[in-house]
C-alpha cells in the first residue's frame, strides 16, 4: 500500500480556518528548496491524499452522531451533536470547518505554486488535485449553511459551492487517463447537479457513471504514515464495549469498518467518497419526482442485483461486541424491530453476535428486497424506499446529516475573524421535524415479547415533510 507522507516543506502557509493560519513546518525541508525539486509533486500529491484521509474520517464521525444512524454512547467525541444540538461556539463545527479548509487550501497550493514549479509534474496529479478541491466544495455545500472559499472571503452559498465543484470537475476530468477516473468525476457532477435540484442533468451524468455499475474511490487508511481511521475505532472495539452505537434497525450494517489483523493499525478499513450506487439513487429519485414509479422500480431493483448484492463482505467473529457499557442499553440478541408504534416487526435487523460469525458489508448493503420495490405504488412509498436506501447503502459514511436537510454554522473562530461573516450565517439549520433531546437514536426494548421498537422512523417523517427546504432536492 502507498505510503503517505506528511506536509513536506517550511512555511507553508495552510488555512485551519478562512481565518485562522498556521505554519506547517519541517526543520529538514525549506520551501525554497521544496518547490520546484525534482519529486514536489509527487511528494505532494502524497500529501493531499492524506489529508483527504483526514479530513474524511473527522466528517464522518461528527456527521453520523448528528444524524440517526449512531449514538455515541461513551466516547470522548461530541457530547450533543446526538441532542442535535449544533451551536456555531462549538469546537467541534470549528475543526470540521477547518478540516475542509485545510484541504481547500493545500488543493490550492498544490496546483497554482507546487505543480507548476516540478518540470516533472503530469497531468494526472492536477488531475487528482482538482477533483480533491472539488470534492471539498461539495461538502462545504452539503454540510454548512455556506463557507468562505479563501482567506477572509465571502461566504459562498451551497449553490456556488456546487457551481464551482462542477466546474472543477470539468476540469479535472479530461485529464484523468483511467476509465474509472472520468466516471468519478460524472458520478460526483451528478451529485453536484442533484443538491441543485437540477434533475435532468443530473440524471445524464449518473446515467454516465453507470457505465461501471461497480464503480468505487475510496479514501485509505492504515499505511505506514497514518492516518488511521478514527471513526473505525468508534464503531469496532475488542474490548466488549458499544462506543458508537448504531440505532437498532441498522445493527445489521455495523461495523462497516473493523480490523481481523492483530496488528489493527495497519488493518484500517477505507472509506467510500463514490460509488455507483448514488448513480442509481439520483436516477431513481428523478424518476419518482417526474411519478415514473415503473421507471423507479426498475432502477432500484437494477441497483440491487448490478452493484450492491456484488459488493465485498467478509464474515467477521464480533463476539467481543457485547452492545453494553455506556449510557444507553442495547439489544444483544437477535430480536424483532419495529421501525416506529405503528410499523410491522420484521426480522434480521438485530443481530446476536454470540451465535456465530455476522456479515459485515464493506462498501454497501440493505435489507431492501424487489418485493418491497414491487409493492410500492404511491409517490410516497416510493420515495420511502429511495431514503431508506440512501441511509442503509451510505451508512457510516457521513451522508445521512445532509438527507435530514441539517447544516452546521459558521464557525465562531471564522466569525470573529471575518467581517464577511453575517448573524446569520452563525445559525445552524435545523428543520422543525427533526425530533429532539435524542429522540432520533431512540427506542424500547420489551423484552417479554422480544421486540425493540423505534421512537421516530426518520425516513417516514421526511416523506411527510417532502416539500420542506433543504431536503429532497428534486421534489421541492
Amino acid at each position: 500500500m502507498k505510503k503517505y507522507m506528511f506536509y513536506p516543506a517550511l512555511a507553508l502557509v495552510l488555512m485551519l480556518g478562512s481565518c485562522e493560519l498556521v505554519e506547517v513546518e519541517n526543520p529538514n525541508v525549506k520551501e525554497d528548496s521544496f518547490i520546484g525539486s525534482g519529486n514536489s509533486a509527487v511528494e505532494w500529491t502524497d500529501g493531499m491524499r492524506r489529508q483527504m484521509s483526514l479530513m474524511v474520517a473527522s466528517n464522518t464521525e461528527f456527521t453520523e452522531l448528528v444524524s440517526d444512524n449512531y449514538f455515541n454512547n461513551y466516547t470522548a467525541s461530541s457530547k450533543v451533536f446526538d441532542i442535535p444540538q449544533i451551536n456555531f461556539f462549538d469546537q467541534d463545527v470549528a475543526n470540521i470547518q477547518a478540516g475542509i479548509h485545510r484541504t481547500m487550501e493545500m488543493c490550492d497550493y498544490g496546483l497554482t505554486k507546487v505543480l507548476p514549479a516540478d518540470a516533472g509534474s503530469k497531468p494526472l496529479q492536477r488531475a487528482e488535485l482538482l477533483m480533491y478541491k472539488a470534492y471539498t466544495h461539495l461538502l462545504a455545500a452539503e454540510l454548512f449553511v455556506g463557507m468562505p472559499a479563501t482567506v477572509l472571503g465571502e461566504v459562498l452559498s451551497p449553490q456556488v459551492h456546487r457551481n464551482t465543484a462542477i466546474t472543477l470537475l470539468n476540469d479535472a476530468q479530461p485529464l484523468f487517463t483511467e476509465a474509472n477516473d472520468r466516471l468519478v468525476c460524472a458520478l460526483l457532477r451528478a451529485r453536484a447537479y442533484y443538491g441543485l435540484g437540477n434533475a435532468a442533468q443530473a440524471r445524464t451524468e449518473a446515467n454516465t457513471a453507470i457505465q461501471n455499475p461497480l464503480l468505487l474511490r475510496q479514501v485509505l487508511y492504515g499505511t505506514t504514515n497514518g492516518p488511521g481511521n478514527g471513526f473505525q475505532a468508534n464503531i469496532f472495539t475488542t474490548s466488549g464495549a458499544n462506543p458508537f452505537a448504531p440505532l437498532p434497525r441498522l445493527d445489521f450494517l455495523d461495523p462497516k469498518y473493523f480490523n481481523t489483523n492483530q496488528t489493527a493499525a495497519l488493518d484500517q478499513k477505507p472509506i467510500a467518497i463514490a460509488k455507483a450506487e448514488e448513480a442509481y439513487l439520483i436516477i431513481a429519485e428523478a424518476m419518482v419526482s417526474s411519478n415514473d414509479l415503473s421507471g423507479a422500480r426498475t432502477t432500484l431493483k437494477n441497483m440491487l442485483t448490478e452493484c450492491v448484492s456484488k459488493r465485498a463482505t467478509t464474515s467477521l467473529s464480533d463476539k467481543a461486541e457485547t452492545r453494553n457499557g455506556g449510557n444507553k442499553v442495547y439489544p444483544v440478541t437477535a430480536m424483532k424491530v419495529k421501525f416506529d408504534a405503528a410499523s410491522a416487526e420484521k426480522d434480521g435487523y438485530i443481530l446476536n453476535r454470540q451465535t456465530g460469525n455476522i456479515t459485515a458489508y464493506q462498501v454497501s448493503g440493505t435489507k431492501v428486497i424487489a418485493a418491497e420495490i414491487d409493492a410500492a405504488n404511491t409517490q410516497d412509498e416510493m420515495l420511502y424506499l429511495v431514503y431508506l436506501l440512501r441511509q442503509e447503502v451510505f451508512m457510516a459514511e457521513g451522508r445521512r446529516m445532509t438527507d435530514l436537510g441539517i447544516r452546521f454554522p459558521v464557525s465562531e473562530r471564522e466569525r470573529l475573524g471575518n467581517s464577511n461573516v453575517k448573524p446569520e450565517h452563525t445559525q445552524a439549520i435545523m428543520p422543525s421535524f427533526i425530533p429532539k433531546n435524542r429522540e432520533m437514536d431512540d427506542f424500547e426494548i420489551n423484552a417479554a415479547t422480544g421486540v425493540v421498537t423505534i421512537k421516530h422512523d426518520m425516513n417516514k417523517v421526511l416523506v411527510q415533510h417532502k416539500t420542506a427546504a433543504g431536503i429532497m432536492p428534486f421534489i421541492n
